[in-house]
């Protein structure tokens, strides 16, 4: 079942969404991770394709400097420089026709190219203006309509310069630089896990301590300990120490409340006692109008004196008791004091369920039920267990219903049945606070009390109590 939630605003419960602390630290640092790494991993590729474009500059500089060395040449006296055509093949794929490697010289001045290589095949390679540029690079459309890389450089030689051009195909550039991204692509992957993973174990592991202070908590509130363990890291050791003092204090109020009310019962009783024995003694009018008025008093003190008792125990934490003992001990009880009236009383229970409360409280609710329906009814009384969930207050609950096939009550009998005091038949024993106890304390617990018709023919009463949740 789920666990309650419910917090208390101008006395209503107010149900809030539960969300794990473990899930949001996940994936708060599952988000950075993955915004940092893919930043990362376009940084590394950012970097390795300006490699890739230096090393391919540098390859086509190589052929531009062998270009260059083979077109000049000199005089006799060596003294003056001259342009001859060259016949360059330093690349088999210079020579093959569109291969994606060319090489061409022109004059800076004009756009009409002097000497190209052989595969160009006549076809124009239009390279960008270098300007004032010594050397330029870029990537243009080769012959072929593919991407390629040129290089230009300008050389001059005498009073004419010209531009000296090689330019390659970016095919398995780009290739290469496709290949590292996804090579990287997969190591950031596994880069990934392994730190979400790590996360997350570093997040369970660092909340651990959460968890054992929940248990041990549960284990106070379920009455199996009386205090939180307090060893717990410095970070989370005042918060044990903290409610270790609260449940101290809790405790202290609650035996302080008990000693005001028992000391109360006592201080108020014997008086009362004088009084009825002094206005039994005198007789006439008057003593026994006193002494009438001494008995509801006296009853008046005994319900709201029960009632302090009950609202003192309710806030004990860490209180609680399992049904089916309880139940089954007074359900044998009732069998053998009604057995001279041949009452048979029968109990079902559906699964294990533990009442948040005291075993005495949860005994008077349902011993004052068993014993009123024993009293009524003709020969057969039910009483039967099971879990409720609360879809109001999102509460695991549990009802106890007892059936009787007696003669039953009316609407309007069944409703002053329950009021403070009142009986409906003066022939059967009891004090009349029975059923108001009841409700009075199913109340105090936070839950209801209702009385219906029975399919037994006589009366059902349905008692709602809180129960602990299954976790």
């Amino acid at each position: 079942m789920t666990p309650e939630t419910a917090a208390s605003r101008n006395g209503q419960p107010l149900n809030r969404p539960q969300r794990s602390l473990a899930a949001r630290l996940v994936f708060v640092a599952a988000v950075w991770s993955t915004i940092a790494l893919a930043i990362a991993g376009v940084f590394l590729v950012s970097l390795y394709e300006r490699a890739s474009e230096r090393a391919f500059d540098a390859q086509l500089e190589v052929h531009i400097k062998a270009l260059i060395g083979e077109m000049l040449a000199t005089n006799a006296d060596q003294t003056t420089a001259t342009l001859a055509a060259p016949a360059y093949r330093g690349d088999p794929r210079f020579s093959l026709p569109l291969s994606g490697w060319y090489w061409t010289v022109r004059r800076a001045d004009s756009p009409s190219i002097l000497y190209a290589s052989e595969s160009l095949v006549g076809d124009p390679l239009n390279t960008p203006p270098i300007g004032q540029d010594e050397a330029n690079a870029g990537f243009i459309i080769g012959p072929t309509g593919d991407e390629i890389r040129v290089l230009q450089r300008r050389i001059s030689v005498g009073d004419t310069s010209y531009v000296i051009a090689v330019a390659a195909a970016t095919a398995g550039f780009w290739a290469d630089i496709y290949e590292f991204g996804r090579l990287v692509a997969i190591t950031l992957c596994i880069v990934w896990l392994g730190l979400i993973l790590a996360i997350f174990l570093q997040v369970k592991f660092g909340l651990r301590p959460l968890a054992h202070l929940r248990a041990s908590l549960s284990a106070v509130r379920q009455g199996e300990a009386e205090r939180i363990d307090e060893a717990l890291p410095r970070e989370i050791a005042p918060l044990a120490v903290e409610l270790n003092a609260l449940i101290v204090s809790n405790k202290e109020i609650v035996e302080r409340a008990r000693t005001h009310v028992g000391n109360l019962a006592h201080g108020l009783k014997t008086p009362l006692s004088v009084i009825s024995n002094e206005a039994r003694a005198a007789g006439g009018p008057l003593a026994q109008k006193v002494s009438e008025q001494a008995s509801i008093m006296s009853t008046q003190i005994q319900h709201h004196l029960e009632r302090a008792r009950m609202a003192a125990q309710r806030r004990v934490i860490g209180v609680s008791c399992e049904t089916e003992p309880v139940l089954a001990r007074l359900i044998r009880a009732m069998n053998k004091i009604y057995q001279d009236k041949g009452i048979k009383v029968g109990f079902a229970q559906t699964g294990a369920i533990r009442f948040r409360g005291e075993s005495q409280d949860l005994e008077e609710m349902s011993g004052n039920l068993i014993d009123n329906a024993c009293k009524w009814a003709g020969s057969k009384v039910q009483v039967q267990v099971a879990a409720l969930n609360d879809p109001a207050t999102n509460r695991d609950m549990f009802t106890i219903t007892v059936e009787d096939d007696g003669p039953g009550l009316t609407p309007e009998q069944r409703a002053e049945a329950v009021k403070r005091g009142r009986r409906l038949d003066e022939t059967v024993p009891g004090t009349g606070l029975g059923l108001s106890i009841v409700a009075d304390l199913a109340a105090l617990y936070g839950g209801s009390f209702t009385l219906d018709s029975s399919s037994l023919g006589g009366l059902k009463a349905r008692l709602v109590l809180p129960a602990l949740s299954k976790e």
